[in-house]
């Protein structure tokens, strides 16, 4: 019988991460460099932790290091016989040589587009010359799938932002204290500016606009001095967000437009999802040829997306299920409810598993667009299945309107009552 793997169990624990949460993080790590979402799944992590596996397949042992910031040796796994025969070195060296093209593609393709942990690891460690080096970015940017996995499940908590804040400080404190290459400087502003952003999305997310509005401005800042374009149209993006929750539809445009200036928007996926942004904020403006035009756009240079070309990681949430939830989101605004309810469809039929905000949010827009149709139990059965622990920043927002439009549609309906005795405003 397979001896359990505890050193891998033990920074499990340390991070609070479950089979599930450590299988995404991993798909994550493994779509940054591969332009395709990994499939590691709880099983196979069962399998790591049990011991059933000693020795991972390349992209599963260099995504776990991304992940954890330290060697797959240093996780409890050890090399297949024949590696340590036919290479007579330090079982660490014999690590560190494997594979090299595809390891440096993961420190690469991390440190360029990194976000953050919930939970702390340690200080990032410098050279004897105390200068800041690749490796101190490689450590910072190995963070970025668990905050990726955790916004994916449980979406915009304070925690989250206050956890970002104080990665985007550790990166400029860095970079303001230690000598360091003018690139690594770059990539250190990089690494602020995507945490600080982070910051920015969990308190959109979560309704905090005041918080907001100072992060985007420390955010806009940040970008600009990484000299980074794709971190640029991710800050203008959370911009045209927080406008928008603000009711700022003109300067939500303007947002998109800066965004649209950046070298990334020539990239069809990052220009098909600024086209479905867009669509959203012209909605918003009640201006439907715009809107649908856009969306027209969208749906287009998403056809022509080389799914093989090397993206940042956090792009990774925009796929089809994502281009169908904004044109969901627009159609609502517009009052298409036929239109929303097909794009809703849509989204939940392609979102991957692990996008359990996302599968909220796309179930509260459901229920309206039903709702909209003059279909009152099918849409407070569709509210209905929303889970308890989902129910906080948009999701919660979309309900509270439900439950007014639903008072207004259908007041004496059986369902009516239903979602009143179980759901009061």
């Amino acid at each position: 019988m397979a001896a359990a793997n505890e050193r891998l169990m033990a920074r499990m624990r340390e991070l609070g991460l479950t089979q599930e949460e450590l299988a995404e993080a991993m798909n994550t790590a493994i779509e940054q460099v591969t332009g395709r979402h990994g499939t590691v799944s709880a099983r196979t992590i069962h399998n790591l932790t049990a011991g059933k596996t000693r020795w991972p397949q390349a992209k599963q042992r260099l995504a776990l290091e991304a992940v954890f910031g330290c060697t797959a040796i240093e996780l409890g796994f050890v090399p297949h016989a024949r590696s340590a025969v036919s290479r007579p070195t330090s079982a660490s060296s014999q690590h560190h040589e494997e594979e090299p093209v595809l390891r440096r593609t993961f420190l690469t393709t991390a440190s360029a587009t990194a976000l953050t942990t919930l939970a702390p690891v340690p200080e990032p460690a410098t050279g004897a010359s105390g200068r800041v080096g690749q490796s101190d970015v490689n450590r910072l940017a190995a963070q970025f799938a668990l905050i990726i996995a955790n916004d994916n499940k449980t979406g915009g908590t304070h925690q989250a932002e206050q956890a970002a804040l104080t990665w985007s400080q550790r990166a400029l404190h860095l970079q303001e204290t230690r000598p360091a290459s003018q690139r690594v400087r770059g990539q250190l502003y990089g690494l602020a500016a995507a945490f600080t952003g982070s910051a920015l999305w969990a308190a959109i997310d979560g309704g905090r606009l005041d918080q907001a509005q100072q992060h985007l401005n420390d955010a806009v800042t940040l970008a600009g001095l990484s000299g980074d374009p794709t971190i640029q149209f991710r800050v203008w993006g959370h911009a045209g967000a927080l406008y928008r929750q603000l009711g700022q539809y003109t300067n939500a445009l303007s947002a998109d437009e800066a965004a649209k200036r950046t070298r990334a928007a020539r990239d069809p996926l990052f220009a098909s999802l600024l086209h479905a942004r867009t669509a959203v904020h012209h909605a918003d403006l009640r201006d439907h040829q715009a809107a649908l035009r856009c969306l027209d756009l969208a749906e287009a240079a998403l056809g022509r997306v080389d799914a093989d070309e090397p993206r940042p990681a956090w792009m990774g949430f925009y796929d089809s299920a994502e281009f169908h939830l904004l044109a969901l989101t627009a159609t609502t605004s517009l009052g298409r409810w036929e239109q929303a309810e097909a794009h809703a469809h849509q989204t939940l039929g392609n979102l991957r598993p692990a996008l359990q905000r996302n599968r909220a949010l796309t179930n509260a827009y459901l229920a309206l667009a039903q709702l909209g149709q003059r279909e009152p139990e099918l849409a407070v059965a569709t509210a209905h299945r929303i889970p308890a622990q989902a129910r906080h920043g948009r999701t919660a927002r979309l309900l509270n309107t439900f439950g007014q439009r639903l008072h207004i549609v259908a007041p004496k309906a059986p369902a009516t009552r239903d979602w009143f005795e179980k759901e009061p405003l």
